[in-house]
């Protein structure tokens, strides 16, 4: 029975780690869409974030399965329950590339970008690439090195994301409606796909030591 049931922990962790390379999939084509407006990659992040909901939804149902037949305790408990969590903010990154993706597509053949914030934005799609692969790695392989090195770099997204904020509501803004709930949007789905790559960084870490360190 501890053989099947290691057998089981290793296929969650390796559904976690496809979780991840997923998502970082679907924000590179969300991030290619948003900023080079291309209507053909926007349609291809959406489709891959509607199967990756059903990826997340089928490892959900394996971890319920594997807590309900071995009733596993202490560490494996923790392991078992944090993958829920880490599967849930992995579909909610795909979820909220998406939503990069649906702006482009929304938007062509016209751009949802104004020329004074392309900069701005070409930095959080690099940053948020960076860590979801982070992420992944992460998942593949604990490294409490590689874990805080992922809630350093947040701050990046966080600044860029205040950046967009200050563009907007400054007085010489003259960018239509249009472009101001489009940056406003898209930035907030940058920062908050950010916001769950630092969450899963941090279960993990929690995972190694026992400390818990707040995320947000």
């Amino acid at each position: 029975m501890r053989a099947v049931f290691q057998q089981e922990l290793l296929e969650v962790q390796s559904r976690l780690v496809s979780l991840a390379e997923t998502s970082e999939k679907i924000m590179d084509k969300a991030s290619r869409a948003f900023l080079n407006s291309d209507v053909s990659m926007a349609d291809e992040a959406l489709a891959l974030a509607e199967a990756n909901e059903e990826r997340a939804l089928d490892l959900d149902e394996l971890v319920i399965k594997v807590l309900a037949t071995q009733s596993p305790v202490a560490r494996d408990l923790r392991i078992l329950v944090s993958a829920l969590r880490m599967s849930a903010s992995l579909e909610r990154m795909g979820s909220l590339a998406s939503h990069i993706a649906a702006i482009a597509r929304y938007r062509y053949p016209g751009s949802a970008i104004p020329d004074s914030l392309r900069k701005t934005f070409e930095d959080m799609a690099r940053i948020d690439l960076e860590l979801v692969s982070k992420a992944t790695k992460l998942l593949a392989n604990t490294d409490l090195d590689l874990a805080r090195e992922i809630q350093a770099q947040d701050e990046a997204v966080d600044r860029l994301h205040r950046k967009v904020f200050d563009v907007v509501l400054d007085p010489n803004w003259s960018e239509n409606a249009m472009f101001t709930v489009d940056v406003t949007l898209a930035s907030r789905y940058f920062e908050r796909f950010a916001d769950h790559v630092v969450d899963i960084s941090s279960k993990v870490s929690f995972l190694q030591t026992g400390e818990w360190q707040d995320a947000n």
